[in-house]
């Protein structure tokens, strides 16, 4: 006798049992009030979206057995803190009224804030934007490989970005075809990587065709560059050097690259020769989020790595401010709290709520520091907070579009528009500044 319906969901979410399970999920069209249209990449298989509470979570029907195989490799990501979706539960034992068995469901939480490439190539100028796709997607690779994971099925419409203060932040959103390894030879690797290679120069075409992308864009040419841009880093953060004895500043050079680029060293190995003439040193232990690991430690901000370098430059310039007025030194956590609450949280607080949808708070910030810059440098004096977050207001928040969840309101026209639910209006420009 076969079981009945299953849920298993972590703690902190729904229970999902209101739900039709007993309707395929391509039948879901009215099935339910919670369902939601989404913009989001294409998939091979049927995904709904709905809506608990303002959280959106991500459906998708599958067999059971990958459904269970994705479930713990998403959940071994999250372990090693890599960026990719969040998985929340699965669905199994599900019947349709006549007795049929149905496929299960993994059930993801979908990104806040999370960008399909599609929506990137209408929103943003394709030179600036292939630069950050190429960026993004190399080092999202480059951390699954560090820590041992095969992806197996790279390409665009498996990642989601995340802006992070003008640049971009890929996250994996399908692994049903991932492996897990101790470690990653060089030979999956680079397997790995061609299969990413075939798929992206795929998807650069289709948007192509489909005028997303200037005909003037060279897609074999932008993968070559993305192919390159992995082997520089991956040699950056896992190649052996020799250097010579007496040059060991070169040690804290390297490490200092490696933090400039976004990486923490935890291990080095150092290896001298017999004689002690040269060293040779290699990185052992690399994590991501240097900037971000330390503004989370003074002030509790979970945000992108560059963000967090924006804001850290805010926090630093702030707590030298603090140390002259009050003509000594400060210790870290006090200037790190008088930010967060005289700087920080003011500007946010000051953001009409209307407007705090349109993009994360970190990345409002950032764009508010940007748009004080530019009005400062345009009045060739500091504008303050005040003046500056009135027009920021009114040229840049009321002009943005709302980004936490993509709805589509009005349905769409053409076939590719139909995949993405709905076409964005177009974004500001902006430039650098400090808060």
């Amino acid at each position: 006798m076969s079981s009945g319906l299953a849920i298993i969901t972590r703690q902190g979410h729904p229970d999902f049992l209101d739900l039709p399970w007993a309707e395929p999920l391509a039948e879901w069209e009215h099935a339910t009030e919670r369902l939601i249209r989404v913009r989001r990449g294409l998939s091979r298989h049927v995904v709904r979206m709905v809506q608990y509470d303002g959280q959106v979570y991500a459906l998708k029907e599958t067999e059971q057995p990958l459904a269970e195989r994705e479930y713990r490799l998403l959940r071994k990501l999250e372990d090693d803190r890599l960026p990719a979706v969040r998985a929340v539960g699965i669905v199994s034992g599900r019947r349709d009224e006549a007795g049929a068995e149905l496929d299960s469901v993994l059930i993801t939480r979908f990104l806040d804030f999370a960008l399909p490439y599609q929506y990137l190539f209408r929103t943003t100028s394709p030179l600036v934007l292939r630069d950050r796709l190429l960026d993004a997607a190399a080092v999202l690779l480059v951390r699954l490989h560090l820590e041992g994971f095969y992806w197996g099925d790279i390409s665009l419409a498996n990642v989601l970005f995340k802006r992070d203060a003008g640049a971009l932040m890929a996250y994996l959103v399908d692994a049903e075809t991932a492996e897990q390894h101790p470690t990653i030879s060089d030979g999956l690797r680079e397997h790995d990587l061609e299969i990413g290679r075939v798929n992206i120069i795929g998807g650069l075409y289709d948007a192509i065709a489909a005028e997303l992308l200037e005909e003037t864009v060279d897609p074999i040419a932008t993968v070559d560059a993305l192919a390159d841009r992995y082997h520089r880093l991956w040699a950056e953060l896992t190649s052996e050097e020799q250097i010579d004895a007496a040059e060991r500043w070169r040690i804290g050079q390297r490490i200092e690259r490696l933090n400039e680029m976004g990486f923490d060293v935890e291990e080095l190995s150092v290896a001298q020769s017999t004689d002690g003439s040269w060293l040779r040193i290699r990185p052992i232990v690399v994590e991501e989020g240097h900037a971000h690991l330390r503004l989370r430690r003074l002030t509790g901000l979970e945000v992108q790595e560059n963000q967090a370098r924006t804001l850290l430059n805010a926090l630093d310039s702030y707590g030298l401010l603090l140390e002259k007025m009050a003509g000594h030194t400060l210790p870290e956590a006090v200037k790190a709290y008088r930010w967060l609450s005289e700087r920080y949280e003011p500007v946010l607080a000051a953001i009409p709520s209307a407007y705090r949808d349109r993009l994360d708070d970190a990345q409002l910030i950032y764009e508010f520091i940007e748009h004080r810059f530019e009005k400062s440098k345009a009045a060739g004096r500091q504008v303050e907070n005040d003046e500056a977050m009135v027009s920021f207001i009114t040229e840049v928040l009321a002009a943005l579009p709302q980004e936490k969840t993509l709805i589509d309101e009005d349905g769409a026209n053409d076939p590719y528009d139909a995949l993405l639910m709905g076409t964005p209006p177009n974004e500001p420009a902006a430039g650098t500044g400090s808060l």
